[in-house]
């Protein structure tokens, strides 16, 4: 046997162990990136998903937070690189909107959508110390006095900000956009004084409506919220405004099919899990689960409306 051949079959012989050694998808660490400070929605839920992923796979999820550039540093940093399957975005509709508003150059269409595990519809909350009772209150002295009235947001190009703006261009009243670093600074400018209302999700603020320190005066979705039964929806006054945030997990576009096939057998076992349902209630969330066709769908349609939406409200930075 010559050397050359004899090295070629050393070397063929390497490969294949090797190969074997390394194992089916995953054989290292996975990383959960979350584009926002620790502490909000976002990072709690990754920190919920990537609790429980590790009972179904032989290796870690460890959550990276990557904030800054209202999210698309972190989302950049998912999608940058070779798309192996080792780095995940928590994904929310904020990646729809802030590219439509010329912030960084990473889009929806850079990611493969898994699952959904929650969502939480936009509301108007007031203090519950504030003149306004109703939400006709509300817009009508927000029509009177143009820009007069101060809404907090939980950043450029979040929902809350998108649909605090929606909701101004649909009544026909202009009111003043006050960005936080997240919700609960948002929140917590309310519940100081600093501002006059919030459009962050009801479920983020709810404990305090339910202590009586903050009114919410309408919802923004389909039907009235669980535990809101005297609160209208924005559709029941005569504006069909529906905004939620919604909060799933998404690979890099080009991901192997393994690591898509896991994460999607991963994800309903993480969502079916009463622990991890506890453990979002808790965080006063809400559970939505939506398969990959059914999540990837919803994007699509979201995606379509807010290219319509977003150049007309004017955002763009």
């Amino acid at each position: 046997m010559s050397l050359l051949r004899t090295l070629t079959l050393v070397a063929l012989c390497g490969t294949a162990l090797t190969a074997t050694a390394a194992g089916p998808y995953p054989t290292k660490p996975i990383e959960l990136v979350v584009a926002y400070q620790p502490g909000g929605g976002s990072d709690n839920t990754a920190r919920a998903i990537a609790d429980k992923a590790k009972a179904h796979l032989p290796q870690s999820v460890v959550v990276i937070n990557k904030p800054g550039a209202s999210g698309s540093i972190g989302w950049t940093y998912v999608v940058s690189g070779i798309p192996d399957g080792y780095k995940l975005s928590l994904m929310n509709p904020e990646m729809l909107a802030v590219p439509l508003m010329g912030i960084g150059k990473t889009t929806i269409d850079n990611f493969q959508p898994i699952a959904r595990f929650t969502d939480d519809p936009s509301a108007v909350t007031v203090k519950a110390d504030a003149p306004w009772k109703t939400i006709d209150e509300f817009i009508a002295y927000g029509k009177a006095h143009p820009g007069e009235v101060t809404i907090s947001n939980a950043g450029n190009g979040t929902i809350p900000h998108l649909a605090a703006a929606a909701f101004g261009d649909r009544v026909g009243a202009k009111f003043s956009h006050i960005p936080y670093q997240g919700s609960a600074p948002a929140i917590m400018g309310l519940l100081a004084g600093d501002v006059q209302a919030t459009t962050v999700p009801y479920a983020e603020l709810k404990q305090y409506v339910e202590a009586g320190k903050l009114r919410t005066l309408a919802v923004m979705a389909d039907k009235r919220v669980a535990g809101l039964d005297a609160v209208p929806t924005m559709k029941e006054r005569g504006y069909d405004l529906q905004f939620s945030v919604w909060r799933g997990i998404g690979l890099p576009k080009g991901a192997p099919k393994e690591a898509l096939d896991k994460w999607r057998e991963v994800a309903k076992k993480v969502y079916d899990d009463p622990s991890f349902q506890t453990t979002v209630v808790k965080q006063n969330l809400t559970l939505s689960w939506a398969d990959t066709s059914e999540f990837a769908a919803d994007i699509a349609r979201q995606n379509d409306a807010f290219k319509k939406l977003v150049p007309k409200l004017d955002l763009k930075q």
